[in-house]
């Protein structure tokens, strides 16, 4: 079973879906960690963020990878933690804009999807990644409630910074923030993500093989 969750930033994806896979007991996959890692790789190893294939290239030679615990690898470092940081925060918009490394990425999503049992979520897992999920949703909310929501995740930063950004962020993934024909809509602006997680979870056990 795989069940893919999509959304703007600040709609309750990464929360929602660690704790449905929780629920589950299936993998939980932050396919957004997988960008993120690459451009820990490519700041790391001098790969100029403007260059599409050479960014194609390193991320085709260096698989991400999860442990069972939803660690994030790459290259054998553990990056699970460097990925959250502020500088990485303001590169990966333009490493993740590379067609050459979405083409590379989209095809180790799949990999990793083919194992089964997994909660995939992102921006276009439903529409691209794997559009025959059997369960997909789509989460959206007020975009005054996304903005404090992405500030409690990331206190560090000012709230105008975080609320232009989420808009910048908005603009920038207008294209594949769309919901699949087919996906269960859900807005999560006045839910708890137990709520959510409870709506989702009988989803999937509706259709669940017997």
């Amino acid at each position: 079973m795989i069940v893919s969750i999509d959304g703007p930033a600040g709609a309750g994806k990464s929360t929602v879906a660690r704790g449905l896979a929780q629920r589950l007991g299936f993998r939980y996959l932050d396919t957004g960690a997988m960008y993120r890692a690459l451009t820990w790789l490519a700041r790391r190893d001098g790969v100029p963020m403007d260059k599409g294939v050479q960014l194609g290239e390193l991320a085709a030679a260096n698989p991400v990878d999860f442990d069972a615990d939803g660690r994030c690898y790459i290259a054998g470092t553990d990056v699970t933690a460097a990925i959250r940081r502020a500088e990485i925060d303001r590169l990966v918009p333009v490493v993740a804009g590379h067609p050459e490394v979405r083409t590379v990425m989209r095809e180790r999503q799949r990999e990793l999807a083919d194992d089964g049992d997994v909660v995939m979520e992102g921006r276009d897992i439903g529409t691209v990644v794997v559009p025959d999920a059997p369960v997909k949703v789509y989460l959206q909310a007020d975009a005054t409630v996304r903005a404090s929501r992405r500030l409690a995740e990331r206190p560090e930063l000012s709230a105008d910074a975080l609320t232009t950004d989420l808009r910048a962020r908005d603009r920038r993934d207008a294209d594949r923030m769309q919901p699949a024909e087919d996906a269960e809509l859900i807005d999560t602006t006045n839910l708890t993500a137990d709520e959510v997680v409870d709506r989702i979870e009988r989803i999937v056990r509706e259709r669940a093989p017997a």
